[in-house]
Parts: C-alpha cells; sequence; structure tokens
C-alpha cells in the first residue's frame, strides 16, 4: 500500500509542476509565444468572434491537445479577460499559460460585446449558452473533438454552468470561477438589485472606465495591481461605454439559473476569498449538490472577485490545471 501511494505522489507531483513552476515565474513572460489564429462562429444572423491559441500550430495527424474554452463575464469581452497584455506587469493572459502548458485554448465574445454583432438583445445567460453551441461547433469543426474544458468566470460561469446542463455530453471538465448559485447574502448582488427597474427596462448600462476600476476595489481593494484595470479598460473603451444588462437581470431577479443536479461533468467551484458576489454558504449548497463524486471546492487566499487578474492568479492557474490534468479515475 505504501509503494501505490507513494506512485500516486509522484504522478501528481509530475502533473502540477508546470503550473507551480509558471506561478514561481510569474513577473516573467511565459516560454514561448504561442501560435494563434481567429475565427468566426455563426449563431443565426449573429457572427461570433473567436480567438485560439496553441503553443505550435496544429498538424495534420499530430495527437490532439486538451481543448479548454474560457467565457468571459458581464462586463468585459474575450481577449481583455483571458488575454491581456500588461507590459512590465508580469504574465496575465491565462490563454498563454494554459497554451503553455500544453492546452488548445480558446474564448469567444459573446453577442453585443467586444468584436462579435451588435444586436437589440440583451444577452442573458439564455443567449450565452446559444453563443457557447455556435462556438463548440467551430471548436469541432478544427479539432475534430466534440467534447472541451470549460471555464467561466462570474456569469460567465453561469453561462457556462448553463452550457453544461444542456449539452453534458460537450463538456469534459468545468471549472466555475466566481460563480454564484441563488445570491443568497451577497452583498454585491443587493447593492446591484437596486437597479433592477432599470435592467427590466433597457438592454444596456453603461460601462465606463470608473465601472471598470470598481471590479478590483469593490470588494477589497488591494487584491489587484491598480494598473491591471487601467490596462482592461485601455482595451474595453475601443468597444465603446455600453454592454448588456442581461446578465445582470439574470443575477438579481432570475436565480438560481445552473441547477447542480442536472451538471453531470466533474465541477472545479474556485472562489476568491474576499469575494462579494460567490458567497461561502451559497457554493457550499451548490456543492453539496453536485451528483459527480469528481467536484473539488477551492478557495483562493488574498484574492477577490476576479480570480483571473488578481494579484495571485498564479493561484488560480494551479488550481485549473491540477483539476484539469487529473488522472483518469481506475476502472472497478
Amino acid at each position: 500500500m505504501k509503494k501505490i501511494v507513494s506512485r500516486r505522489r509522484v504522478m501528481a507531483g509530475a502533473l502540477l509542476a508546470p503550473a507551480a513552476a509558471l506561478a514561481q515565474n510569474s513577473t516573467q513572460k511565459t516560454t514561448a509565444k504561442p501560435w494563434s489564429q481567429e475565427y468566426w462562429a455563426q449563431k443565426g444572423d449573429v457572427k461570433l468572434f473567436m480567438f485560439r491559441k496553441r503553443a505550435s500550430a496544429p498538424k495534420t495527424g499530430e495527437k490532439p491537445l486538451p481543448v479548454l474554452l474560457l467565457i468571459h463575464g458581464s462586463s468585459n469581452s474575450s481577449r481583455s479577460s483571458f488575454d491581456l497584455a500588461t507590459p512590465g506587469k508580469g504574465e496575465y493572459s491565462v490563454m498563454n499559460v494554459f497554451a503553455n502548458l500544453g492546452y488548445d485554448m480558446w474564448t469567444m465574445d459573446h453577442e453585443n460585446y467586444g468584436r462579435s454583432s451588435q444586436t437589440q438583445s440583451n444577452s442573458d445567460i439564455a443567449s450565452g449558452v446559444k453563443d457557447i453551441q455556435a462556438g463548440m461547433e467551430v471548436i469541432a469543426r478544427e479539432t475534430g473533438q466534440q467534447r472541451a474544458h470549460l471555464f467561466g468566470e462570474s456569469s460567465g460561469g453561469l453561462r457556462a454552468g448553463a452550457y453544461a446542463m444542456a449539452e453534458p455530453h460537450r463538456v469534459d471538465r468545468l471549472v466555475l470561477g466566481a460563480f454564484t448559485y441563488k445570491g443568497d447574502n451577497s452583498p454585491t448582488l443587493a447593492e446591484r438589485a437596486k437597479n433592477l427597474d432599470y435592467y427590466r427596462t433597457h438592454n444596456r448600462r453603461l460601462r465606463d472606465r470608473d465601472m471598470i476600476r470598481s471590479i478590483f476595489t469593490r470588494d477589497k481593494p488591494g487584491t489587484t495591481d491598480p494598473a491591471i484595470a487601467e490596462f482592461l479598460a485601455d482595451q474595453e473603451m475601443k468597444f465603446g461605454d455600453r454592454v448588456p444588462t442581461g446578465t445582470y437581470l439574470d443575477m438579481t431577479a432570475n436565480l438560481p439559473v445552473v441547477d447542480p443536479k442536472r451538471v453531470t461533468a466533474p465541477v472545479l467551484l474556485i472562489r476568491g476569498e474576499y469575494d462579494g458576489i460567490a458567497t461561502m454558504s451559497d457554493l457550499t449548497d451548490f456543492f453539496s449538490q453536485l451528483p459527480s463524486g469528481d467536484r473539488q471546492f477551492v478557495v483562493l487566499p488574498g484574492m477577490a472577485h476576479s480570480v483571473v487578474l488578481g494579484l495571485h492568479r498564479q493561484t488560480f492557474w494551479h488550481a485549473m490545471h491540477a483539476f484539469l490534468a487529473m488522472p483518469a479515475a481506475p476502472l472497478g
């Protein structure tokens, strides 16, 4: 028995080593510049921008890499969320980090965000699920793989979780960051609910530079480098100062939108210690109802709502890579 335990520890150590090494060198760029490519998905008349990164260009006949699709939240588009350039501040691109860890990385702008089509929709969670369905068709066509890992942050977690209910056969492992279930005892959602009548009657809300800054200060100032909010705002202001209200409406009036009993994929819940939306009691309730025995709940110390862009984002990289690289359970 001791030999078996020892081997398991060695295997786990080997899997975690790349993420640990990246965490220790977070002030430097990752090892190489990944290959990248732009794509477009089609959802009816709506065009959805997609972006892909890998350590190197795909080659005919090679073994496919594990696919990881990143789903953005309510206020910012895909590349500013997951592929942000931060000169002089170290690596903040989740796409770079995980491409260099051996993943085939994808992300997309939801309808009315970033470079995707601008319509009259409020781009609620249900609309986001249809976006992911369209995006998964592109991923299947380009990679030959019918399943993918999904990571979503904040309302992106709601989109990812709702998609996992709708198409469970397409989801391998599911990571939900800054997720909310019923929204119980959430100070951020209680404050946001004061504008519920506005969200019901308007499809757009103001998202200016100050609002972007507030994402990183409303829970606990000091958990994010203030310069990161400026880099993010520089990119997002190119798309204007208005974003859809649909996810805000869902999060203040329509929760829950994800039924844990219907999420059959292995799940990792990740929460920042100071997150003002994803409360411990709310997530514990969700976690306890998940049907899969392959599930984890990780709290990241020193982090607030954004686990992607926080000062201690290396702990997020480590936790997600460890979960996605989990050895298969033995048969029998």
